[in-house]
């Protein structure tokens, strides 16, 4: 498995016959192998997780196809108006929260699940070739210092809900949000995922190009169990041979 860091949420992961990228919206995205089948994940609309320059590259290579959280909307009219051939919708699957679909690609089934995101969208469990990655979007514990008990309950009781329906799961390989911009909060949403979910390898994400929040995450004594399975992330177009 070989992963490359693109930017923000924005990874690439190939396995074999493949390649699957989650959440692009902006960084440099590198030349795919035309042999191989290109499947773009996007986990909701949010401007930092979604660009509409995805759906050019059905017109580069032939072996592209889309899934989308069904909150992306694309009307053909819309998609003429920014440039792009509304033929490429034939090429995408929408998706909504708590669903699963199957994609066969040369005779392998790529299984697609989703969980309820606690912000907007969906987060993705996928299993292909034996290897089952997990992409959480914008599904994370986003507590906030000043926020009401009613918001804090809330958002506690739906981010542990949807965890929870991975405790009997074995992922190989995650991509799990750790936001600075939650203060002492940022860890969080991390730490239930570690503790909850059988896990390989994890990839920090939404860190807003503030790196040091994954080895301030390394530093505290909670991380201990599980440290050794996070990945260091330091720059854009990093490289990960698995």
């Amino acid at each position: 498995m070989k992963v490359t860091y693109i930017y923000h949420s924005c990874f690439i992961v190939e396995l074999g016959n493949v390649i699957f990228v989650f959440d692009y919206f902006k960084g440099e995205l590198p030349l795919f192998d035309e042999k191989k089948e290109v499947i773009f994940f996007a986990s909701h609309k949010h401007q930092d997780h979604f660009s509409l320059e995805i759906l050019k590259y059905a017109q580069q290579y032939k072996n592209v196809r889309y899934v989308l959280s069904n909150d992306i909307k694309l009307s053909p009219n819309y998609l003429i108006n920014h440039g792009i051939n509304p033929a490429v919708k034939e090429k995408i699957i929408s998706i909504g929260k708590n669903k699963s679909e199957q994609i066969l690609i040369q005779d392998e089934v790529l299984n697609i699940d989703t969980l309820r995101s606690t912000d907007q969208g969906v987060a993705f469990l996928i299993e292909y070739d034996g290897k089952s990655i997990y992409h959480a979007g914008d599904l994370n514990w986003w507590s906030w210092e000043g926020e009401t008990k009613e918001e804090y309950e809330e958002m506690t009781t739906g981010y542990v809900q949807e965890i929870d329906k991975l405790q009997d799961k074995h992922v190989d390989c995650a991509f799990v949000v750790l936001d600075p911009r939650q203060g002492d909060r940022f860890w969080w949403g991390f730490h239930y995922f570690m503790r909850t979910v059988d896990v390989d390898l994890v990839f920090p994400m939404h860190c807003w190009e503030d790196y040091s929040v994954i080895e301030r995450l390394l530093e505290k004594e909670i991380s201990v169990l599980y440290r050794n399975k996070i990945k260091l992330i330091t720059e854009e177009g990093q490289i990960f041979h698995i």
